[in-house]
């Protein structure tokens, strides 16, 4: 049965490949040894991690369905896809640092000679499921094989819109590496990639990649792709550090102190990869808003509006209640408040953040009117903790 094994453990059960595999062996027991593995499960910095307000179940549910909701979480037209081209991205950066966003949290960065792909998503949905779940609101800027070499593949983390089983099962055929959190490896295992070609770290490692230095750093948020969700997995930012260049991936994450050690460490960065969207109310700590993207940004900077900020996570996936457009008005505004350079690519739009950058608000001519944000409060406002009923972020409890 494609896409399917059979799995015999007293009853036969049918487990999707997309669900990839759980940890075990020295991989589970060295999951064990991490300072960061406590009472069994992955632990979030930061405190509690909240995902639903207790009571605020149906609440969410009439958000979804709600006809008015549904209209402003999908453009009125098509996105427009810069028509990216392997000649494009083929000629060396004039100033030996250049993105391309391909959507979602997918860019391709090349810095000092060196190509990296963060979170290639090349799916026509995030979902294990071919016929079901969010599908994708603009095609990939060009397929996957007219991308060229890759020397590394970074992946943030396990969840369906960051690791992609196609994605992966295609780059499997190569000869990139692949830098993965702790316990991440066993799904690329399962679908090709050899033990050989991965680099599995934990929080503050460190690994080599030609002439690059790549390190997992904290970010907040959980993991899990099957029903059975053990929370074996680690998800991770990075940080990317060529011989004249850094960068730093965001990864999914919410909003913590963290960002200030992370800068002090590893920073200042050209530009960062932020993530700011698919927030909500009903998940306050596990996704940032564009307004806590920018404060990250700062945080990672040292408090100076340096360096440049490319906002990911919007306008490839309808994944929360908010207006697909609403990331990048609201991030315009905080951006223009706080004196911060930020990058507004059309996906495949490759730029370099030493030069000039693209910044027209494209979403303009597709989206309805936005209304002004919600801005959540500072100190987290009066969103009620997590029940015992709900989802336990990250064994949180």
């Amino acid at each position: 049965m494609a896409g399917y094994r059979l799995q015999s453990s007293g009853l036969r059960a049918l487990r999707p490949v997309a669900f990839g595999a759980d940890p075990s062996g020295e991989r589970m027991a060295r999951i064990r040894r991490s300072p960061h593995f406590r009472d069994g499960v992955f632990q979030n910095p930061g405190g509690t991690a909240r995902i639903r307000p207790s009571g605020s179940t149906r609440d969410l549910a009439k958000v979804y369905f709600d006809k008015d909701s549904r209209s402003r979480r999908a453009p009125a037209g098509a996105i427009p896809v810069h028509p990216t081209t392997l000649a494009d991205i083929s000629r060396p950066p004039a100033t030996g640092l250049r993105l391309t966003w391909m959507g979602h949290s997918g860019v391709l960065a090349e810095i000092d000679g060196h190509r990296v792909l963060f979170d290639p998503v090349w799916g026509e949905r995030c979902s294990p499921f071919p016929f079901a779940g969010p599908k994708r609101l603009h095609p990939a800027p060009l397929p996957l094989a007219a991308l060229g070499p890759v020397d590394v593949v970074v992946i943030s983390h396990d969840h369906y819109d960051h690791l992609d089983l196609p994605t992966i099962k295609a780059l499997a055929g190569t000869d990139t590496l692949f830098a993965v959190p702790l316990g991440v490896g066993a799904h690329l295992e399962r679908w090709g990639v050899s033990e050989g070609r991965l680099r599995e770290l934990d929080w503050h490692e460190t690994t080599r990649a030609g002439g690059l230095t790549l390190t997992a750093t904290p970010a907040r948020h959980f993991c899990g792709r099957g029903l059975r969700n053990t929370q074996h997995t680690l998800w991770a930012s990075w940080v990317v550090a060529g011989e004249e260049h850094r960068i730093y991936h965001s990864g999914d994450t919410g909003y913590f102190d963290g960002f200030q050690d992370i800068g002090a460490d590893h920073g200042p960065f050209d530009a960062t990869m932020i993530q700011v969207g698919a927030y909500s109310d009903f998940w306050p700590d596990i996704h940032m808003t564009p307004e806590e993207g920018v404060r990250s940004h700062l945080d990672l900077q040292g408090g100076a509006a340096a360096g440049v900020l490319l906002p990911l996570h919007w306008a490839t996936f309808n994944l929360a209640p908010h207006a697909w457009a609403e990331p990048g008005e609201w991030m315009k505004d905080a951006a223009r408040e706080a004196g911060q350079a930020v990058a507004f690519p059309r996906p495949g739009e490759p730029f370099e953040p030493a030069g000039k950058l693209p910044v027209e608000a494209w979403w303009r001519a597709i989206s309805g009117p936005i209304a002004h944000p919600w801005r959540r409060p500072r100190s987290g406002g009066a969103v009620a903790e997590t029940s015992r009923g709900d989802l336990d972020l990250a064994g949180e409890r």
